[in-house]
């Protein structure tokens, strides 16, 4: 074949296509319209029953589940959501396999042209029980090496997030591997810190870095490092900054002791990263951060609005569903904390620290982080 971008590379065919959105059609199906039907269910006869019965509506998640278990509607939501997402992987993979031998030695070919650079820890210890879970019931999980195609892990990831950029109409006029959380995350960081001008910035837990170059697109003269645990991840994220013609700098290390200097970046910024990790590793996490960023730098995390007071009793339960059964473990913990007294803890100020719920199409994200003001750095050096 000629001597295609990465971008051009990933490219399914006709009958790839059609099952990738078959796929998304049903993943849509499942998570809104039959969704919004066991809504109405138990809205018309679940919760009224239980009124009945206890003269008071369900209180929480633990005690309305039991009465939604033995419905048919939801035994055919779980099922229909459950192989929604075999199926995503099945024919992502399809596609990834196939492609995976021209997309290796373009990668070998333009690795190394960018002047980006990748640090790998050989000797890291996975943390429990991130190791051992396959976040998004991904094959092999995170880090997964496919020894000898060491791509394999970050492209099917990536994969999943092309198919679902298709299935919301979002890839029609973009370019495959469109940063488009990047330039929402930024769309975030300028509503609110219009006078942010970063000049070094760390993605933590970039995954495969397809973000990560949004940030450098947006800051050309900003140095710009990824950071994850997964080591391929970070092989995929450079072989494409590379082939993009940017040179960002990823690194293979835990969010909780990076490695990098006190003080060092200006603006640190998440996606999906604390609902993606156990959350009693979160305070320490947020503790690195502070101590990371320079005096006025920012933290801004990016994540699922799934606090439980945002939530009816039927999303509560389905989303507790997908923890227990859907490759989600970590959700629930994320979505119980009380992030804002995380942030305080870990030495951000009470006038430091921000959360907001941004509009996101026709819902939110939930956005949390925090300054480092002059008087938050003399509070840790007399610390």
């Amino acid at each position: 074949m000629t001597d295609a971008s990465l971008r051009e590379v990933y490219r399914p065919t006709h009958d790839e296509n059609a099952r990738q959105r078959f796929v998304g059609v049903l993943k849509g199906y499942a998570n809104g319209a039959l969704e919004a039907r066991l809504d109405e269910h138990y809205s018309a006869r679940l919760e009224p029953a239980f009124v009945a019965a206890r003269g008071r509506p369900p209180a929480d998640r633990d005690e309305a589940t039991p009465l939604f278990e033995p419905e048919p509607l939801y035994q055919l939501w779980g099922s229909l959501v459950y192989a929604s997402q075999d199926l995503m992987w099945q024919t992502v993979g399809e596609t990834c396999r196939r492609i995976l031998p021209d997309f290796e030695a373009r990668a070998a070919r333009t690795t190394g042209q960018a002047g980006g650079t990748l640090s790998l820890s050989p000797t890291l210890a996975l943390p429990e029980p991130i190791a051992s879970t396959q976040i998004h019931r991904q094959p092999g999980g995170y880090f997964a090496r496919h020894a000898p195609h060491e791509l394999l892990t970050g492209l099917l990831y990536f994969g999943t997030v092309e198919l679902y950029r298709a299935a919301k109409g979002l890839s029609a006029n973009a370019p495959v591997g469109e940063p488009g959380m990047a330039r929402y995350i930024l769309s975030v960081v300028q509503k609110h810190y219009p006078e942010l001008q970063p000049r070094r910035i760390l993605d933590l837990g970039c995954g495969p870095g397809t973000e990560t170059i949004g940030l450098k697109q947006a800051f050309p003269d900003a140095e710009v490092h990824g950071l994850d645990l997964s080591a391929p991840f970070m092989r995929f994220a450079h072989a494409w900054a590379e082939d993009c013609g940017l040179p960002l700098h990823f690194r293979q290390a835990d969010a909780r002791d990076t490695g990098y200097p006190d003080g060092h970046f200006d603006l640190i910024v998440s996606h999906i990263l604390c609902h993606e990790t156990w959350h009693d590793v979160l305070p320490a996490i947020f503790t690195e951060a502070h101590r990371l960023l320079a005096p006025g730098g920012l933290l801004l995390n990016a994540d699922v609005p799934y606090q439980p007071q945002r939530l009816s009793i039927p999303k509560l339960v389905t989303n507790h569903w997908q923890v227990r059964n859907n490759g989600e473990p970590f959700w629930t913990g994320f979505a119980d904390s009380e992030v804002p007294a995380l942030l305080r803890a870990a030495g951000f100020a009470e006038d430091e620290v921000h959360a907001s719920y941004e509009p996101l199409g026709a819902g939110a994200y939930y956005f949390f982080g925090g300054r480092r003001g002059a008087a938050s750095a003399t509070r840790r050096e007399a610390a």
